[in-house]
């Protein structure tokens, strides 16, 4: 019989050794662990997808330097319960002694008094505030609190990283230690656990919880997938699903499918998914995946985000549906997305490539016998409002950057640059 606590619990590290994945943050000479083993840390919050290790690593460097540890969680804690937490922070503060750590869970989840009501107490170092997030903090973080703070961004869990978890599961859990279990094939167990521990932990208990007391446990790809058919409600009704469905819900949208993409909706819906996350990815992809094939869906998706930030829910399903519906029927092009890529791949090869001559400002008289400005040719004082000149570096001169998409809007595109620009980009 399994232990009450969940297997994740139960196998929380305790120290930096035994915490697996971040090594761009935590491994040797990296610089967070830099900061934490020279003792001065500063106040940052953490950004990362659920199940990376973002309380985990809290609780640990709260350990390894011997400060109080105040834990808050955005879900369920007020103005008061800040500045209770503060006032004993403030009690315990000694001149031989850092200072402690407050950490505030999903702390994108704190309105904007919430979070002025930190600010004193991180200027003055009354505690070191450590925020976890899974959200953007540049647009759920007031800007004051956030020019306060480092941001260090954690990505999932890799394969191999996921494969090693299982394995220390398996050697270190005395629940599993007491069942004979053979892991066959882990390809379908790590892919639905998409980088979360917490997620792959989660997923073996069950598994185990499935078979069969006092029977060895074979676990296979035919398993999970069994299993997961059955307890997909309760992976639902958990949250476990929020990334997939937000991925079907994108994939809907970008595929032309109104149908699905308002069925995603409601399930996020729902589920309780945050509005303001599901308006902020359609503007994402008005832009991304339609963009100069209709330059009016990034305005709608902006007008919905808006909307549903001014009047909330249940009222804000409806400019949510509507934006929906506008995008998946929307003629579709990446070209824009593809464009900016290109050209910050050019920036990385070629560096910082001199602007041309007659490109350059040329407010003083020096500049102006330097060449600055002359033979610039102003694209108004010509037929079609259009001069012919070199914009890009000599050395990326003619080379095509944006390519227009097949559909109606950017054909006309196409048509109009292969008029102006003759055989210069290939249009």
């Amino acid at each position: 019989m399994l232990s009450n606590q969940p297997l994740a619990e139960r196998l929380r590290p305790r120290n930096l050794d035994d915490y697996l994945g971040q090594e761009h943050l935590v491994g040797p000479g990296a610089v967070l662990r830099e900061a934490i083993e020279s003792n001065r840390l500063p106040s940052f919050i953490l950004w990362g997808p659920p199940g990376v290790g973002k309380t985990t690593l809290a609780r640990i460097i709260a350990q390894k330097q011997d400060r109080p540890f105040h834990a808050l969680s955005a879900v369920n804690s007020g103005v008061k319960d800040v500045r209770e937490t503060l006032d004993k922070a403030r009690a315990q503060r000694f001149f031989d002694r850092p200072n402690p750590i407050l950490f505030i869970d999903e702390i994108h989840r704190f309105s904007k008094a919430q979070q002025d009501s930190l600010l004193a107490a991180v200027e003055q170092g009354v505690v070191t505030l450590i925020g976890a997030t899974t959200e953007n903090p540049s647009f759920e973080v007031i800007p004051a609190l956030l020019s306060r703070c480092q941001v260090y961004v954690l990505q999932p869990l890799g394969r191999q990283q996921l494969e090693r978890l299982l394995q220390v599961a398996l050697a270190k859990d005395s629940f599993l230690k007491a069942r004979e279990i053979e892991i066959r094939e882990s390809e379908l167990l790590l892919r639905h656990s998409g980088g979360d521990a917490r997620k792959l932990l989660n997923l073996l208990e069950l598994l185990v919880a499935n078979a069969p007391q006092g029977q060895p446990v074979a676990i296979d790809n035919a398993l999970v997938e069994r299993i997961l058919q059955q307890k997909m409600a309760l992976y639902d009704k958990g949250g476990e699903m929020h990334y997939d469905i937000i991925s079907a819900f994108i994939k809907s949208l970008r595929g032309s499918d109104p149908n699905a993409a308002v069925y995603w909706l409601a399930r996020m819906i729902a589920g309780g998914e945050d509005p303001k996350f599901i308006a902020r990815r359609m503007v994402i992809l008005a832009s991304e995946d339609i963009g100069m094939a209709n330059p009016n869906a990034l305005l709608l998706a902006n007008a919905c985000f808006d909307a549903v930030t001014k009047i909330g829910m249940p009222e804000g399903r409806i400019p949510l549906s509507q934006t929906a519906i506008y995008l998946a029927c929307s003629p579709k092009s990446n070209a824009s997305y593809l464009a900016i890529d290109k050209a910050l791949e050019l920036v990385r090869q070629h560096g910082d490539l001199p602007v041309p001559l007659p490109l350059r400002n040329a407010p003083t008289r020096l500049m102006k016998e330097l060449g600055y400005g002359q033979e610039y040719r102003y694209a108004h004082d010509f037929p079609g409002n259009f001069a012919e000149l070199e914009f890009l570096p000599e050395e990326l001169s003619g080379t095509p950057i944006y390519e227009p998409g097949q559909n109606r809007a950017e054909k006309a595109h196409r048509e109009w640059l292969a008029q102006l620009w003759k055989d210069k980009y290939g249009y």
